[in-house]
């Protein structure tokens, strides 16, 4: 058995280092070749660090949220399996297991916590949930769980009788300190919250006062009316949620826009009753291979003829240098919702591309974005952004710059409200569109000339066709 060092390798050309964003194994973890050991994430591409051969987990060299060189140590594990044997035992079967089902291990003797000897999760599997750590009580293994498994969760036992279970006597814990969070299995838990039992009003008789299933029967036998009611009680407790990854990429580039850029937003009113019939129209006789259009198309065509006779808008400003870029190209950022959270791909060359081109790109994009594969060419680089919070978008935004560019167009949900048309009020489908600037190089009259200009161009969409090929 030798030790091996793993370093983090050269994520991307140009990195020289990388966050950590997410441990799959922890110290004591048997791996299997290529099982997932990390991410890191670098200009929000998140890259997996995988086990180059069969072994134990023995050091961990960094926390989540820490930024790594590359070539620095990362883990150091116990090859083992070199020269033809295998690192498991024979009769071991956790490929045959499911991900959920924790592996017995036979050298929990004397009291102490579980050693962390579990096989890691496949590449292509989470890591398991952690357990609260189990202390031995006085016969050396704690309480199973009678009610039937859910969820895919085991209860809190280390495999003791139902009967032994039953017969223990319940005995009074030391009652739980203010804010302290009940110690419970995830099938207790789960149990508990289908029920619609506060887990903080139940007395835990296990070891360390971990509430078991016997103590949630006891629950229902003497307090039913608690038990169905829910009761009312003060939630006390806290969750310290460290900021990494891609959240943290967002958090400073929010703060470097805000502290950097003074913003001025500007909101305006379209009248879109004209712009929607033309779409409903065309999403009609649209081909089956062509995207489905929305507004953002649209939007993206009148801004690229807007953005023409302002090119101030189309820009992006080196404060530090105090230049502005013009571009001639239309690069629009499309702000995109994510699991992990928000990411801009761009839509290069929106002036080139026609409408039914422009809803294609942005639904190909989205979609990367979404299920993490975006490139990061498609994802820098855009010299004015789009934000769009869809249906729920509200009726006013205040949209943050995406720096360093100068203009972000916000676009609120359509609604349909009375309009006076100088004899009566019709119904209309309106809609906002909330419009920041960065105001050290955009005029609050250049700012409004650019909204008025989209104003127009949507509510006469015939005019956004005009000119073009």
């Amino acid at each position: 058995m030798t030790e091996r060092t793993i370093k983090l390798p050269d994520v991307g050309e140009g990195v020289a280092e990388a966050e950590l964003v997410e441990w799959h194994v922890k110290i004591g973890d048997l791996v299997r070749e290529d099982a997932v050991l990390a991410a890191v994430m670098t200009d929000k591409a998140t890259v997996e660090i995988p086990a180059p051969a069969d072994g134990e987990i023995v050091w961990l060299g960094a926390e989540i949220g820490d930024t790594v060189a590359v070539g620095s140590p990362l883990v150091r594990m116990k090859v083992v399996g070199e020269g033809g044997e295998s690192a498991f035992a024979p009769d071991d079967r956790v490929q045959d297991e499911p991900a959920d089902t924790p592996t017995p291990d036979p050298s929990l003797q004397g009291g102490g916590e579980r050693p962390a000897g579990s096989l890691s999760a496949s590449p292509a599997k989470a890591p398991r949930p952690e357990m609260p750590p189990a202390k031995k009580g006085a016969e050396g293994a704690e309480p199973a769980s009678p009610a039937p498994l859910r969820g895919g969760d085991r209860g809190g036992g280390t495999g003791e009788s139902n009967e032994k279970a039953s017969a223990r006597p319940h005995s009074v814990a030391a009652p739980r300190a203010e804010g302290q969070k009940p110690v419970a299995s995830p099938a207790v838990r789960l149990r508990a919250k289908e029920a619609g039992i506060d887990l903080r009003q139940v007395t835990g008789t296990g070891p360390a006062g971990r509430i078991t299933h016997e103590d949630i029967e006891a629950f229902f036998a003497h307090g039913p009316e608690l038990a169905r009611g829910g009761g009312l009680s003060p939630n006390n407790e806290i969750e310290n949620v460290k900021v990494t990854g891609l959240r943290r990429r967002i958090a400073e580039k929010m703060a470097l826009a805000k502290a950097r850029i003074p913003h001025i937003t500007y909101v305006e009113e379209v009248d879109v009753t004209a712009l929607e019939d033309l779409r409903a129209a065309m999403n009609k006789e649209k081909h089956a291979e062509q995207a489905r259009l929305t507004v953002l198309p649209f939007l993206m065509r009148a801004m690229v003829k807007a953005v023409s006779e302002q090119p101030g808008i189309n820009a992006v400003f080196d404060d530090e240098a105090g230049i502005v870029h013009r571009h001639g190209g239309v690069h629009i950022g499309i702000a995109t919702q994510t699991p992990g959270g928000l990411m801009v791909p761009v839509v290069r060359h929106a002036e080139a591309r026609g409408l039914w081109d422009c809803a294609a790109e942005v639904a190909r994009l989205s979609e990367a974005a979404r299920a993490g594969t975006a490139s990061r060419e498609e994802l820098s680089g855009s010299t004015i952004t789009i934000t769009s919070l869809g249906a729920i978008g509200g009726v006013v935004t205040t949209p943050v710059i995406n720096h360093p560019e100068v203009a972000i167009v916000g676009v609120n949900k359509i609604m349909v409200r009375p309009v006076w048309d100088g004899a009566s009020f019709i119904p209309r489908k309106m809609m906002n569109l909330s419009s920041s600037f960065d105001h050290r190089v955009v005029d609050g009259w250049d700012a409004a000339v650019f909204v008025q200009r989209l104003k127009t161009l949507l509510e006469t969409p015939a005019l956004i066709f005009i000119g073009e090929a």
